[in-house]
């Protein structure tokens, strides 16, 4: 159901999902460029876009789909991989640096509700655990979405640093028709169970680390 139909049906739900909807978008945007920065790219910082601003990021055709089909993105973070003296580290780190930070994320919610969290909580402590739970979900899901490999996903930047002599090129060609790849595969079916595949590594490993 799209976020709009939300807002006219379930106000206070809508609040408690697009708030951390779009901050988790954000900070997986700022990661990319923080890491780009530290490797010895400037341009997203000189761009304005190390910043957790909402404006400097969204993105209206995205901020749009978001609102009308559930699922969006922001303006991808500006990335000169050709000022980074390692151009395959800088594929992985900065195209991981993402996903990465929404892991992050959700492993912080989770353990912020183990830690503070009672089943005696009062009606404002049963509100942030319900946040805390939803920013887990829509972290888990934005990592493992990014994770798959079609361009212009991270996941396929990743690919790409790490299988280094054949497959760039094929997807660099392949990138100007991967936004239409992944509506095909979300209408053929295909694209849930593929998240889904990501979401269960990534929550095994959460599971890992949070026993």
């Amino acid at each position: 159901m799209g976020l709009l139909r939300l807002l006219t049906t379930d106000p206070l739900t809508f609040a408690l999902v697009i708030i951390p909807l779009l901050f988790s978008i954000i900070i997986h945007e700022v990661a990319h460029g923080w890491v780009a920065y530290r490797m010895g790219d400037p341009t997203a910082k000189r761009s304005g876009r190390l910043s957790l601003n909402p404006i400097k990021h969204l993105d209206p055709v995205g901020t749009l789909m978001l609102l009308l089909a559930g699922f969006g993105w922001a303006k991808p973070v500006p990335v000169n991989f050709n000022k980074i003296s390692d151009t395959r580290k800088g594929l992985i780190f900065v195209s991981s640096a993402g996903i990465i930070a929404n892991i992050l994320f959700a492993l912080f919610a989770l353990l912020f509700v183990r830690l503070f969290f009672t089943s005696s909580s009062g009606i404002a402590a049963i509100l942030v655990y319900k946040v805390c739970l939803i920013v887990v979900q829509i972290n888990i899901t934005l990592a493992a979405l990014n994770l798959i490999p079609i361009p212009p996903l991270d996941g396929s930047k990743i690919l790409m640093g790490i299988v280094w002599e054949r497959t760039p090129y094929f997807l660099t060609r392949l990138e100007p028709y991967g936004f239409f790849i992944i509506i095909g595969l979300l209408l053929l079916g295909i694209l849930n169970p593929l998240i889904g595949f990501f979401r269960w590594i990534i929550v095994t490993l959460i599971g890992i680390l949070l026993p």
